[in-house]
């Protein structure tokens, strides 16, 4: 994939490739959050930018990962409805246990978490980014960690995700 910063977002699902850090994600973040906020507002409690393009300075895969706070996990499916309306697709559960997964784009652009807000994914997602916001020596180790698997598993993001695991665990439940 192009190393341009100034590339749209959208890669193919499965694939993993990493981009130069933009800093146009944050206002795309925020475009997003308008629109999510007048389609499902009154069904959630907060709505925040996390993954790697929450966080400025690293790549990233050019994909918002937009987390949805709910008041209860069941809520959820109040939100297919609306989220179909705006274009995104259900995933399910079952590829995270307790996460609503909404994707936008047949290359995802966007995706949405739809989790219990202050509950377990909530808790430990935002954790993790704000210890990398805060920490530039921790991002730049979770930087190149992400570049070595994305080249050892650049068609299996399965595979690159469950590598990272241990990392992010170990900052998240620090």
């Amino acid at each position: 994939m192009d190393e341009d910063p100034a590339a749209p977002l959208g890669l193919e699902q499965g694939k993993v490739a990493l981009l130069a850090s933009n800093p146009h994600w944050a206002g795309l973040f925020l475009h997003e959050r308008r629109r999510l906020e007048q389609a499902v507002g009154a069904l959630v409690v907060g709505i925040e930018h996390f993954g790697s393009t929450s966080i400025p300075g690293i790549r990233a895969k050019p994909i918002l990962d937009i987390l949805v706070g709910l008041r209860r996990f069941e809520d959820g499916a109040l939100l297919v409805g609306p989220m179909t309306r705006l274009g995104y697709d259900y995933v399910g559960t079952e590829m995270i246990p307790d996460d609503h997964l909404f994707g936008l784009g047949t290359a995802r652009t966007h995706l949405v978490h739809a989790v219990e807000h202050g509950g377990y994914h909530w808790t430990r997602d935002l954790r993790f980014r704000d210890a990398l916001r805060a920490d530039p020596r921790l991002a730049a180790e979770y930087e190149a960690l992400k570049l070595d698997l994305a080249s050892r598993f650049p068609d299996s993001r399965p595979a690159y995700q469950t590598a990272k695991q241990a990392f992010i665990d170990r900052i998240a439940d620090g």
